[in-house]
């Protein structure tokens, strides 16, 4: 026979408490934004970032047929998992439901993947390769007759005389740097010499915890230490910033601003296979041999960079 203990909190329970933690606990909503959600039922997808569509031209000689360019990248999909271990006789004692809120952070930790893996991805974006073999955030992008472009400015406080430091940044000073973001941004081509985000509207500007006081200001407030009026604040403009506090970013003198209503986004979340949770319980021999209970879950998924086009890099500088 096996050592089941009657009476004890039974893997029924604690699954069905997960998947109903899981459920209610959702990725933040900043990764809709910044990430386009992708299906994959295979090892790997390829995406062929190959230009835009062609622009419009005045009839001539026929038809000009553009076809692919030949950059692109693969994302090949990773196995995540995480194992909770627990006693039977911690399954049998537990009165006060602590057992359940180790499952529930264990599914909020499944359902804040993509999160974890998006940040990083955003931390290491001067030094990560994105389709077109730049750095994500860098200085000398150039694809067909873009001309040179640049997705990582530095603003200068000093020049700019809106106080504060690198550090430690004013209202004003993070008012004045999104914009100079937004701005760059605004002027990006394409593979054609079109204007890339002609059409952008809606933005969100991810910054550390630290400049967290100054940037829900900067965007909220109608008017700053100067005594104009906040162009940032109420949607002026048509544009739309919405500010994000990310506990995750290793940055202390930078922000990103990232264009939240293109069909295409700055990063892929790519998902072979969502959330599951299995058991190692009742009646096994890892029951009878150790006394203990296994649940494990997995998550076979993977994140990558998009369009640098629709991010960039502000750094502080004084």
């Amino acid at each position: 026979m096996s050592g089941t203990v009657t009476g004890a909190l039974g893997s029924r329970a604690i699954i069905g408490r997960f998947y109903r933690t899981l459920e209610e606990t959702q990725a933040a909503a900043w990764i809709g934004g910044v990430a386009m959600s992708i299906d994959s039922n295979q090892e790997s997808e390829e995406y062929k970032w190959l230009g835009m569509s062609p622009a419009l031209r005045e009839w001539g000689g026929g038809r000009q047929a553009k076809g692919f360019r030949d950059n692109g990248l693969v994302v090949k999909n990773r196995v995540f998992e995480g194992t909770l271990k627990v006693s039977v006789d911690d399954l049998r004692r537990d009165k006060t439901g602590q057992i359940m809120i180790r499952v529930d952070e264990l599914a909020a930790r499944a359902a804040l993947h993509p999160t974890k893996l998006v940040s990083t991805l955003i931390n290491d974006a001067e030094t990560g390769l994105c389709y077109d073999g730049q750095y994500f955030f860098d200085t000398d992008h150039v694809e067909g007759d873009s001309g040179i472009q640049s997705n990582d400015i530095v603003f200068d406080i000093s020049d700019a005389g809106s106080g504060g430091t690198p550090t430690v940044p004013t209202p004003l000073t993070i008012q004045r740097a999104v914009m100079a973001g937004v701005a760059q941004m605004m002027g990006f081509k394409d593979d054609q010499g079109e204007p890339m985000n002609e059409m952008a509207q809606r933005f969100i500007c991810m910054v550390p915890p630290s400049f967290m006081g100054s940037t829900t200001t900067a965007l909220s407030s109608r008017m700053l230490a100067n005594t104009e009026d906040n162009p940032l604040a109420g949607g002026a403009g048509g544009f739309t910033i919405t500010p994000v506090i990310n506990p995750r970013l290793t940055w202390t003198t930078k922000l990103a601003l990232f264009r939240a209503d293109g069909r295409v986004k700055p990063f892929i979340w790519q998902e072979e296979e969502g959330t599951q949770v299995s058991a190692v319980a009742e009646g096994s021999e890892l029951e009878f041999q150790q006394r203990e209970h296994h649940y494990g879950v997995t998550r076979i998924c993977n994140a990558a960079y998009g369009y640098w086009q629709h991010a960039c890099l502000v750094t502080l500088q004084a």
